[in-house]
């Protein structure tokens, strides 16, 4: 993709824009495996196009080494979309955002059990507080249903946990570029997402009004297949840790639109518990001067 913006620009409008994704799947009456199932092909063939123009070529090899981990991370990334997409219905954006921010405390608490990666007392304080932070944000509810909030809850930690494994297993593929890969994983998330969706019930896309279609097309082309694009073009100009400090914008942004766009209210409970996820998570990525850029799965 050729821009001529700076990769701080291009990081800053990529992760604006993921930080709008919640209203939209909120304008889409789909199920969400079949919201997830649009988006992945969508983005698959847009991002494939890309690859194509750009005459991108894998060795054979090296494709066939990685394989079995991009189909696992792939269907990883599936069903973590229909997890988030759940806890968008069942609680407020924020709160869904918040706790599926939880991945990263998971992914620095995981790293040391699988990658021999040295646990310190700066990563485990982040675990704890940034714990508390969700302890927090479950249990100081504004909504009058504290049973749907605590599920939706509860769907936003599950994506958080497969948005964790989609980043370990991408720890330890090698020789494939950030894009490439991630075709690869949206299109294995489609090969899962598709016979589910078809087995599961009805497809109602053609069910849906105009402002459904503009939402779908909007989450699939823009949230998904350009925002992804704008996204790995940033981060190959952007060191590790600045990648990581300006993906932050991501649920500050999500977390203005909830109050002030949808109205949803926040207590200051919840408010503490989203400073102490974000701020310890911060906290932590800041150890890693020059740590990789994770990759982005919301």
């Amino acid at each position: 993709m050729r821009h001529s913006l700076s990769p701080r620009l291009l990081m800053v409008l990529s992760m604006t824009v993921f930080g709008t994704l919640g209203p939209f799947v909120r304008y889409i009456p789909l199920a969400s495996a079949e919201l997830a199932m649009w988006r992945a092909i969508a983005a698959a063939l847009l991002i494939g196009l890309v690859l194509l123009l750009r005459r991108t070529r894998i060795p054979a090899g090296i494709l066939r080494a990685a394989l079995p981990l991009l189909l696992l991370s792939g269907a990883a990334m599936g069903v973590n979309w229909i997890l988030l997409f759940e806890a968008y219905r069942y609680t407020t954006v924020s709160a869904a955002t918040l706790s599926y921010y939880f991945a990263p405390v998971l992914v620095t608490l995981l790293c040391p059990l699988l990658f021999r990666e040295r646990m310190t007392a700066r990563n485990l304080l982040c675990f704890v507080m940034s714990t508390l932070g969700i302890v927090l944000i479950t249990g100081f509810a504004p909504a009058a249903d504290g049973n749907r909030h605590l599920l939706g809850i509860f769907f936003g930690l599950g994506a958080a946990v497969l948005y964790a494994s989609v980043i370990l297993l991408n720890k330890a593929i090698r020789g494939i570029d950030g894009i490439t890969r991630t075709f690869f994983q949206f299109l294995a998330a489609a090969l899962v997402l598709i016979p589910y969706t078809c087995l599961s019930g009805p497809v109602e896309v053609t069910t849906l009004d105009l402002r459904g279609l503009i939402c779908l097309a909007v989450v699939c082309l823009i949230h998904t297949g350009l925002n992804y694009c704008l996204y790995f073009s940033a981060i190959r100009g952007l060191p590790g840790q600045q990648t990581a400090l300006l993906s932050y914008i991501d649920p500050l942004v999500a977390v203005i639109v909830s109050v002030t766009v949808l109205g949803e209210a926040m207590t200051l409970w919840q408010v503490i518990g989203g400073v102490l996820i974000l701020g310890f998570t911060l906290f932590g990525e800041m150890s890693a001067v020059r740590a990789p850029a994770q990759e982005k799965t919301s």
